[in-house]
């Protein structure tokens, strides 16, 4: 039977960086990814926006792994040459009643450790954004974007470079933990088995992570928390954007609201809204599209009918469902599930790509732990 240190179970863009930080450290490191490539699944359909890590709840891990991942992913950006900027967003007030929500906002943040943003009156948000209708804004300059699958790239190139090794179309159908490790059991795209021993076992496979922890036998199914679905659905903007940084409405159940991000060409895109699901689909409905001319016309009164066209979605992977508190990421180490050398990474959704170098070197401190 074949023995690695550790097995990555996914290759998105948490996954990747977990393999990097752990074939650095001096690792042997597979990766196992049910896919033919890198960073199809919801690394592959979202914002590819940096976050500055505003909204979350103060000392929870989505505040401060986004804000230490949100400066280290800035500076690896610059130092491998991949393709970013910071913008800068808005965060806006469309009614004079959420202008109070925008201070809340602020002080949350201060309490993260975001200590940038910067309360605009109605003239000061016009002055930067013309296009824009408001009632004031809130300014955050640190969120930015970035070339995701450019990213993707450069950390799987890192882990090989540092001996990290991948098989793709390969599934992990089951583990058990043992004295010397754990055995995890695989099956290629041809139906053929295959064991191997580890000594570890990270579990970063996004949508997939629950059934993963369930299929490992021993461990305790009442540590494997709900797994709730939601869409979200991007219309693309035809035509020259008038904004150049991003814009955002105060949040809404669910997510940040239907928003406008760039990318790194200057085109425009909408999205994601909120659409609670019960199964893996990517079809974005065209009838979507009168929900979001609806909600960007609050902010832009001057979108025409025709500009929107249907992009493409993704699924976040959430931990809380409608109505429920926004839940926090959940990382298990050994410790909280006494099932061996063993990390479940449960509700991976955003910020985790502006967060994943951070989380990165998380998931080795909990394996380093005594």
């Amino acid at each position: 039977m074949h023995e690695v240190d550790c097995v990555v179970a996914g290759a998105g863009v948490v996954g990747l960086a977990i393999a990097r930080a752990l074939a650095l450290s001096g690792n042997s490191v597979l990766v196992i990814e049910k896919a033919d490539a890198i960073g199809t699944g919801t690394s592959a359909r979202n914002s590819e926006v940096i976050h500055a890590g505003i909204y979350y709840e103060p000392n929870s891990l989505k505040a401060r792994l986004c804000v230490e991942g949100r400066e280290r992913l800035y500076a690896y950006c610059r130092d491998r040459n991949i393709g970013h900027a910071r913008t800068g967003k808005l965060i806006v007030a469309v009614e004079p009643v959420q202008l109070d929500r925008l201070s809340a906002i602020r002080t949350n943040a201060e309490r993260s450790g975001v200590a940038d943003l910067e309360l605009l009156t109605r003239a000061q948000a016009q002055n930067l954004e013309p296009a824009l209708n408001c009632a004031g804004a809130l300014l955050s300059p640190s969120t930015g974007i970035i070339d995701g699958h450019a990213l993707m790239l450069s950390l799987r190139g890192d882990a090989e470079a540092a001996g990290a090794s991948f098989a793709f179309l390969t599934t992990v159908t089951g583990a058990a933990a043992g004295p010397d490790g754990i055995e995890i059991r695989t099956q290629d795209a041809d139906g053929e088995p295959f064991a191997l021993q580890a000594g570890a076992l990270i579990n970063a496979a996004g949508l997939d992570a629950q059934a993963l922890a369930s299929c490992i036998d021993g461990f305790p199914q009442d540590r494997i928390p709900p797994l709730w679905l939601a869409r979200g659905n991007y219309f693309s903007l035809s035509g020259r954007s008038p904004f150049s940084r991003l814009i955002y409405p105060v949040p809404v159940d669910g997510g940040l609201g239907v928003h406008l991000t760039l990318d790194l060409a200057g085109s425009a895109r909408f999205g994601p809204d909120v659409e609670w699901v019960d199964s893996v689909d990517y079809t974005v409905d065209p009838v979507r599209g009168a929900v979001f001319h609806d909600e960007i016309r609050r902010y832009w009164p001057e979108l025409t009918d025709e500009a929107l066209q249907p992009a493409y979605a993704g699924i976040r992977p959430k931990l809380s469902g409608p109505g429920q508190s926004a839940a926090d990421f959940m990382i298990q180490g050994p410790p909280d599930h006494g099932a061996g050398r063993l990390i479940n990474l449960f509700g991976i959704e955003s910020p985790g790509l502006t967060a994943s170098l951070a989380i990165a070197d998380h998931v080795v401190e909990l394996l380093d732990a005594p």
